[in-house]
């Protein structure tokens, strides 16, 4: 059977470029299908959009060697507060204090704009002569028979493939074909995301404050720039997105504090609707799904891109090790051993995020005063702490050789 790729990636977002690089060291021939252009998101605009790197996510961003790339517009995670409370009142007196000189390691992990990570991406796929990129166009269709996958494109053109990954979002063309279902459900909160620029400096700290409504995060960007992300009500996010950008930062003033001093919107606003979205199987025959394909969960602990390129690192190394022994790296066998690794730790993220957001997303006075103390007595108990920063860092579980 003669193949145009060894695995082809629908999904060009982040997980699948990360997948792209990584399968393409270990000499696997791959393409990426994109239906964006991909210029567009690798411009010079600042548009507001950062994520969270934990530790080990960078450790795989060096690994594939994009790293480099982005290390100068990278800001160190050193600090995590979490508290309680509600708007305009400030925070509990009990909270949770991370401070990443409590363990060996380094910083906890690192903030980044969207445009510079992807742009990493794109220059790396570029220079990779294993992987061919196809950007505006998608996957419309995938006929799996005993050899592979004949893959359909918007274009007409059709792509054989012995392996298809579904990096393609929680409504995953890749998945749906496949038959597999999802389960998961709505929490009726909507994520406000934006950036703000600010009087004093952040030091690299990061904020959670918790409140009613959802949490609020602030997480620090290089110079006195830190993303927000707001969790509101449906109805509420709805209301706050369709004000005026000063009336928008009237709203968020209170909620924010005046600790960083005077706060001025940068960039764009976003939001997307919360919800959990779990993939009943991450494989089936010939193919496999990785990040939000596989897992959506809430951004409570900002973790899910982080638990999607866990997911890069666990496939990359079961198909690199199937190949070196002679397996078929399409086959069940070497797919259920990637599924096998990332169902339980996926499992416990989903459930640890979307325990904590019922716990906390509310005005209960009983789970309230639960809630502080809880967070205290972490606070007060070194090794507990210590425990919660390396999760904090990716350091915890199995690691895949790539985040090592």
């Amino acid at each position: 059977m003669t193949y145009d790729s060894d695995i082809l990636i629908a999904g060009g977002g982040l997980n699948g470029p990360a997948l792209a690089l990584a399968l393409a060291q270990s000499g696997f021939n791959v393409t990426v299908v994109d239906a964006r252009p991909a210029p567009d998101r690798a411009g010079d605009n600042f548009d507001g959009r950062g994520y969270a790197l934990a530790l080990a996510s960078q450790r795989l961003m060096r690994a594939i060697g994009v790293w480099d790339d982005v290390a100068n517009n990278a800001q160190p995670l050193l600090e995590i507060k979490v508290s309680d409370g509600r708007a305009g009142e400030g925070p509990s007196p009990f909270f949770l204090h991370f401070d990443h000189a409590e363990i060996e390691e380094g910083p906890m992990g690192y903030m980044l704009e969207d445009r510079y990570l992807y742009r990493a991406f794109l220059t790396a796929m570029q220079n990779e002569p294993r992987i061919t990129l196809l950007s505006e166009t998608g996957v419309t269709d995938q006929d799996v028979d005993a050899s592979g996958v004949a893959v359909s494109l918007s274009t007409g053109e059709t792509h054989r493939t012995r392996l298809l990954v579904g990096c393609d979002g929680r409504g995953s063309g890749v998945a749906k074909r496949a038959g597999i279902r999802r389960t998961g459900w709505g929490y009726g909160q909507t994520a406000l995301v934006c950036a703000i620029a600010h009087e004093k400096p952040h030091g690299g700290i990061a904020h959670q404050f918790f409140m009613p409504p959802g949490p609020l995060a602030i997480l620090p960007l290089p110079g006195n720039m830190s993303s927000i992300v707001w969790s509101e009500t449906d109805e509420n996010a709805t209301r706050i997105q369709a004000l005026s950008d000063d009336d928008y930062m009237q709203v968020l003033r209170p909620r924010f504090g005046d600790f960083l001093g005077k706060i001025e919107l940068v960039g764009n606003r976003f939001t997307y609707p919360l919800s959990l979205s779990v993939a009943n199987h991450f494989v089936a025959d010939h193919i496999a799904l990785v990040g939000d394909a596989a897992h959506g969960m809430h951004p409570i602990a900002g973790q899910g891109l982080n638990a999607g390129l866990r997911d890069v690192a666990a496939l990359a190394q079961v198909l690199r090790e199937a190949r070196q022994r002679g397996e078929d790296i399409a086959s069940t066998l070497v797919l259920e051993r990637y599924q096998e690794w990332r169902r339980f730790d996926t499992a416990a993220l989903v459930m640890a995020t979307d325990l904590t957001n019922k716990l906390f997303s509310n005005d209960n006075p009983i789970l309230r005063a639960g809630r502080d103390i809880g967070m205290g007595l972490v606070n007060a108990v070194p090794g507990l702490r210590r425990t919660f920063i390396r999760e904090a860092a990716g350091l915890t579980g199995n690691l895949p050789d790539l985040m090592r």
